[in-house]
């Protein structure tokens, strides 16, 4: 993603981030986030010789994108992570001299290679790392950048961000980009050896002059392109669309990758947050099952995040399918549930007061799971981080339309922080329902990272409560006819070790 190199003014050094983003009451436990400094887009994420490897976007040094690392991260479990030494450091000289961009981890012949975006100046070209084979190692390749310019004589917005797979006795590569005047795009390259490639073409070309609706926009730019077979002859492109002084938010085409082109059959919301679930890059796993993980933005002010010491945290992992209807179907991945401790159970049964504080469940880490009966026209709301006075409360809201077939999902951080500086702004998307009006609604609160599942669409955002030791009540308020079929929830455990991780391991 683009960001200004120039450090703000008065921003701390890196001398204490790791003990200022231990303190922090908004600083999630069991999301990932990088010990201190920045962090933003999930990149070469592999499942290799059994370890989960999760490479970002890094700056160690301050809260502030500048001169980006790639930061390195280990699982065996997707729930716990060790922190590993950084992987890539911009040149003193070179193509990478401003920064080490998005990219990712392929493996050629048993040997982990990188291919990333490096920076200097207003110019992205891709470049390429060889890894030792406990991936901590790596080698720049004397070569890069292995492609010198953007295609000639195509006007291009930008040219950043890679997916990279072997295709028959070829590589294929993806750099998003875009064409000015026409839309974003998704380049298409070729090449023997990962070092000298071939231009083909623009796989799919979007339209940035649509403004009827976010599905009709798909930017000016695509960055972060991951292109995916999933289920029985469906191809996903993903990408987020960006546009300067625009929303950015990511979106999923499905279709048909075949030879050079790909033909879309619809468009897609990958997360109802919009940009708060932006970059998303994913894996097939050796369990064969495709993970993604996302970048949670902030959304809170840079003053703010500089004061804290962190910015930026990774999403939950989430397994990912496609569903009967066509459409991806999210969820996280089972293993988060070792970090289930204490669980309370509310009875089931119609839900009959206006409102009802659960007061057996507390707490700002918390793992929700229930299940709804709507009636058409009925809605029903979960809060949580709510004070005892509700001056803050966060609230998940479920709506069955009067016609008992389309339904809502959303979220009102309206009240979520009297911090006016925060971003309060509501977040919806549709909701798939059945004939009953069932829905299976998830929620995982992680202090300030929240991530939602209605029915298998995911909706991510970020709150700041300011009174956060207070703000730990959970509650259900109903309008019409609705039933409660199951409700559990857990306290959970940090994901981490206590106190300060080493910024440079």
């Amino acid at each position: 993603m683009t960001h200004d190199l120039t450090l703000p003014s008065g921003t701390p050094t890196a001398e204490g981030l790791a003990e200022r983003a231990l303190r922090d009451p908004h600083r999630p436990r069991f999301h990932f986030t990088s010990p201190g400094g920045w962090l933003n887009d999930p990149n070469g994420l592999t499942h290799w010789n059994g370890v989960y490897h999760l490479f970002y976007q890094y700056n160690p040094l301050a809260p502030a994108h500048h001169r980006i690392h790639w930061g390195h991260a280990t699982s065996t479990d997707l729930v716990h992570w060790t922190d590993e030494p950084v992987a890539l450091v911009p040149g003193t000289d070179g193509p990478d001299r401003d920064g080490c961009w998005s990219g990712v981890l392929v493996d050629d012949g048993g040997v982990p290679t990188l291919v990333y975006s490096g920076r200097h100046g207003d110019r992205e070209l891709p470049c390429m790392a060889r890894g030792s084979a406990d991936l901590r190692d790596w080698t720049k390749d004397r070569a890069n950048p292995v492609i010198t310019a953007p295609p000639e004589g195509v006007d291009t917005a930008a040219f950043r961000d890679h997916c990279v797979w072997r295709e028959g006795g070829v590589w294929r590569q993806l750099v998003g980009s875009g064409i000015r005047g026409v839309g974003g795009t998704a380049f298409l390259y070729e090449s023997d050896d990962l070092l000298t490639w071939r231009y083909v073409g623009p796989l799919l070309t979007g339209d940035a002059a649509r403004n009827r609706g976010e599905l009709d926009w798909t930017g000016t730019m695509w960055e972060c392109v991951d292109l995916f077979g999933i289920g029985d002859g469906t191809d996903v492109l993903v990408f987020s669309a960006w546009d300067e002084g625009t929303t950015h938010h990511p979106l999923y085409w499905t279709g048909r990758y075949q030879g050079d082109t790909y033909t879309p059959t619809a468009l897609h919301r990958l997360d109802y947050g919009g940009r708060y679930f932006y970059a998303p890059q994913s894996t097939r796993d050796e369990h064969g099952r495709r993970i993604m993980f996302g970048w949670l933005q902030e959304g809170r002010t840079d003053e703010a995040n500089a004061r804290a010491g962190w910015c930026g945290a990774m999403s939950l992992p989430r397994v990912v399918t496609l569903g009967t209807d066509g459409r991806l179907h999210q969820a996280p991945v089972p293993e988060l549930a070792v970090l289930r401790r204490e669980r309370v159970e509310v009875a089931a049964g119609p839900l009959t007061e206006p409102y009802t504080r659960l007061h057996a469940v507390r707490g700002d880490q918390l793992d929700i799971e229930t299940t709804l009966r709507l009636a058409p026209g009925a809605t029903a709301r979960l809060a949580v981080r709510e004070t005892p006075d509700g001056a803050e409360r966060t609230v998940v809201e479920v709506f069955r339309g009067h016609d008992g077939v389309c339904g809502t999902l959303r979220l009102h951080r309206e009240a979520s922080s009297l911090d006016p500086t925060v971003d309060t702004e509501p977040r919806y998307g549709e909701l798939p329902l059945d004939d009953d009006g069932r829905v299976d609604l998830r929620v995982l609160v992680d202090h300030s990272a929240l991530e939602i599942f209605a029915n298998g669409r995911p909706l991510a955002a970020r709150i700041y409560p300011t009174r956060p030791d207070e703000a730990v009540g959970v509650g259900i308020s109903v309008v019409g006819d609705v039933a409660l079929e199951r409700f559990d929830a857990w306290q959970m455990a940090s994901a981490f070790a206590e106190g300060p991780r080493p910024l440079w391991p």
